[in-house]
């Protein structure tokens, strides 16, 4: 029986989470089973429990992993408010909604992401977490806390226009709901945030 290094492992380990995320927002958590999640990473059924305690293991994994990659891609975005507008127009464009696979998880995962066990509803929790800190940091740099409010307002919007949209046969109509999304939710990043009590 060969040996790996702990290096080695660490790799395949990570190569299981970053293919099973893409298979996920695809195809849902429901519609992904062990086999199909390992040979996506090009490995043997037997492999996985070297890696994982359990599918939802894996699962809790993933969610941490791709929000925390969503979160990392903000730093890529230009500064304050003009990142959060660059950031909802690529978040409600076409190219998004039509590859889920590649997008966000929230939008992607919610609904099963609800019926998860605890683990994967605190790592959802955690990465929220840190968006919404992300959003409201780009609202008021100086007081983000003053703005917690405001980007929930915008974090739920994005996330609940772009599942719209994907669940719209009439692509047309689909656009429109993508690009009254872009406007409502700008409109909510520029107000000015009303401190909470």
């Amino acid at each position: 029986m060969a040996r790996y290094t702990k290096e080695h492992k660490q790799v395949t380990r990570q190569r299981i989470i970053e293919r099973a995320g893409r298979r996920f927002k695809q195809d849902g958590i429901d519609g992904s089973g062990i086999s199909t999640l390992m040979s996506d990473a090009g490995l043997t059924n037997g492999a996985f429990y070297a890696h994982f305690e359990s599918k939802d293991d894996l699962v809790a994994n993933v969610v941490a992993q791709q929000l925390r990659t969503q979160v990392e891609h903000y730093d890529t975005l230009r500064p304050g408010r003009d990142g959060l507008e660059d950031l909802i127009r690529g978040y409600l464009s076409p190219q998004h909604r039509d590859n889920p696979g590649d997008g966000c998880p929230s939008a992607a995962l919610l609904d099963e992401i609800g019926r998860c066990g605890d683990a994967t509803k605190d790592a959802y929790t955690d990465g929220a977490r840190a968006i919404l800190d992300e959003l409201a940091a780009r609202l008021a740099p100086g007081d983000p806390q003053s703005a917690h409010g405001q980007a929930i307002g915008i974090y739920t919007m994005a996330v609940g226009t772009l599942q719209l949209s994907r669940a719209l046969s009439d692509r047309k109509f689909s656009d429109e709901v993508l690009e009254r999304g872009i406007e409502n939710v700008l409109a909510v990043a520029r107000c000015q945030s009303v401190p909470t009590e």
